[in-house]
């Protein structure tokens, strides 16, 4: 018998919650998701001692959300962390609608997060592009594989982390809105009353 609450969350993703409790460590997360930073910029950003943030850092680097993204010399042979939101995988097919119900909550609250500081920054006069497309497309399984090889095509030849240029957030979501018949089966057409 088991002693695990069902409304318990997943336990791969009780480290997020717990690196999430804290919302100091939620700032520190929206300040990376705007652009990868050091301890000591986030320290001046959040007006608070370098030393102090070293937990939390920790604490988000453990969960999986942040990752050292550089290692940036300074004076006297020293180096600094710079910290970078983690690009995170889906959980595989095996994840329950659990486990994938929070994943795709936190992208979606992470791309909610980007999208929002762009707009405030393009507000005190800063230059963001945003471009939110949504829309319903009918692909058959040849052409949903096509148009997954032309996206992954993309984010190979533009995903080179050391390339100079602007980070650029890309969240790319194919869903299928309805069953798709099984392979050999003949569609049966839409109603159209």
């Amino acid at each position: 018998m088991s002693t695990q609450r069902s409304d318990a969350p997943p336990p791969r993703w009780r480290g997020v919650h717990k690196a999430l409790a804290d919302p100091l460590r939620i700032r520190l997360l929206e300040a990376l998701w705007e652009t990868p930073q050091s301890a000591r910029e986030l320290a001046d950003r959040a007006d608070l001692p370098a030393d102090r943030l070293y937990y939390h850092l920790g604490q988000l680097e453990r969960a999986g959300l942040i990752e050292i993204a550089e290692y940036r010399p300074l004076a006297r042979g020293k180096v600094e962390r710079v910290y970078a939101p983690a690009v995170t995988e889906p959980p595989s097919d095996a994840a329950s609608p659990e486990e994938m119900a929070e994943f795709l909550g936190s992208m979606l609250d992470a791309t909610r997060a980007d999208i929002s500081a762009a707009y405030r920054s393009k507000q005190a006069g800063g230059r963001r592009e945003v471009d939110v497309h949504r829309g319903a497309l009918r692909l058959t399984d040849e052409a949903l594989a096509e148009l997954r090889e032309h996206i992954a095509r993309l984010a190979s030849q533009f995903g080179d982390r050391d390339t100079p240029g602007v980070w650029t957030r890309v969240v790319i979501a194919l869903v299928d809105l309805q069953d798709r018949p099984s392979p050999g089966a003949t569609a049966l057409p839409e109603r159209t009353s």
